[in-house]
């Protein structure tokens, strides 16, 4: 189960950490109040979440092990982002494909937490659209 548990805690700290470029992104650069409100909620949810999945003291900060982790050093295209749609991008990938593992991973601890992650993943999709097409508009003026 630590295993797992680790995989958890690394795919919670992601869906937030990418939420959270994206929630920056659109209230200082968009400017979007609704955006910014729409991201920091999902961010929110994820977190009640963690809480909901770490039910026995810290339990997924236990299992962290970043010393061994053999991925860590990995992100050669990092250095690859040209602009802040760029970045958007890259981070809105990174909150979705996150919220797939962990609505994956929850089946097999909790069913109701897994349907939660669907639902914020799907509302991410969303988010992105509304968004890109804001980041777009921008590029072009």
């Amino acid at each position: 189960m630590n295993k797992t548990l680790r995989l958890v805690d690394a795919n919670l700290n992601r869906s937030r950490e990418g939420l959270r470029v994206c929630e920056d992104i659109a209230r200082f650069i968009l400017n979007d109040k609704k955006l910014t409100r729409s991201f920091k909620i999902l961010r929110h949810r994820i977190g009640a979440l963690t809480k909901r999945l770490n039910k026995e003291n810290a339990i997924l900060l236990k299992s962290r092990n970043v010393k061994k982790d053999i991925g860590r050093k990995t992100g050669f295209r990092e250095g690859k982002r040209k602009n802040i749609p760029d970045i958007f991008c890259a981070n809105a990938e990174r909150a979705k494909e996150s919220l797939r593992v962990l609505e994956e991973i929850a089946k097999l601890l909790n069913k109701r937490t897994s349907e939660s992650f669907k639902k914020i993943r799907f509302r991410v999709y969303e988010l992105e659209k509304k968004s890109r097409i804001k980041l777009e508009s921008l590029r072009h003026n």
